[in-house]
């Protein structure tokens, strides 16, 4: 993990990519204005990292915000997923080309394996393998993967995954699967940083934010980042996507980063990899 300077630092992915620690999730935004505006406004405000998915149903959309930003296309780190009724090898690489196709791209920056479909995923990773030689993609990951589940892909895989995207919030810290990740060298991303909204009835948040001056949101991300892990909130509101990014002018302590740590709970707010119904 790099310094954290500003909204275009990265941290370093084991193949020496380098991946924008902020990014903007568009997970719920419409396709077509909601989406493009989100992404535009993002990009305008200093953001070089964008995550969607093909079940989020606005890789079109994404593509156009892209387009009309008029940042050059290998200054911004595009992320998405293939979906669980994709997975495979043959349909994964399918599902790979329409996600292109979609947001009038020529390649990647990073696909995913967006939950761990039994008795699929090891073939699906194989695919994503395929896509990262052939050089349409700079870097391959999962999302939603348990220990057991990157035991069992390293089992077969030849590329050790960049990242795992995980839920990730001071509820649910599972620190013992960071610490697995860290040791593989596999980059720690999080989704649903504010725990579906929940974040902001937590007592704990409100003192921090009254102590730095800064707005829960801006704390949780902090505190993301100097953990170590990649966060991609999700806005549609102009005035939230630049004010998710206003976290670069203060440090939480070890001690506030240690209290953080200790809400942690167990607790999901998005499905269990476990028990999703795929």
């Amino acid at each position: 993990m790099g310094p954290i300077t500003d909204i275009k630092g990265t941290f370093t992915l084991h193949n020496g990519v380098k991946m924008p620690y902020l990014g903007l999730g568009v997970y719920l935004s419409e396709d077509g204005k909601e989406v493009i505006n989100a992404v535009r406004w993002a990009l305008e405000a200093g953001y070089r990292h964008i995550d969607t998915a093909s079940i989020y149903d606005n890789e079109e959309g994404v593509g156009v915000g892209i387009k009309e930003s008029n940042i050059s296309r290998e200054d911004i780190f595009v992320v998405s997923k293939v979906w669980n009724t994709d997975q495979g090898y043959d349909t994964t690489l399918k599902a790979f080309d329409e996600s292109l196709e979609r947001l009038n791209l020529e390649y990647l920056d990073l696909y995913l394996i967006h939950w761990p479909v039994p008795g699929k995923y090891a073939d699906t990773w194989k695919a994503l393998e395929y896509l990262y030689k052939q050089k349409r993609v700079r870097a391959i990951g999962v999302s939603n993967f348990l220990k057991h589940h990157l035991e069992g892909l390293l089992n077969s895989a030849k590329i050790v995954p960049m990242v795992n995207q995980m839920e990730f919030h001071p509820y649910l810290v599972q620190q013992d699967l960071l610490d697995f990740c860290t040791a593989k060298n596999i980059q720690y991303e999080a989704w649903s940083p504010m725990m579906q909204g929940n974040i902001f009835g937590i007592d704990v948040f409100k003192e921090l934010a009254h102590k730095y001056n800064k707005t829960i949101a801006q704390i949780v991300l902090r505190w993301d980042l100097q953990k170590g892990v990649i966060t991609i909130p999700k806005s549609s509101n102009r005035e939230r996507i630049i004010a998710n990014a206003d976290i670069f002018d203060f440090e939480l302590t070890d001690v506030d980063i240690a209290n953080l740590d200790s809400l942690n709970r167990g607790k999901r707010f998005g499905p269990d990899p476990d028990n999703f119904d795929f």
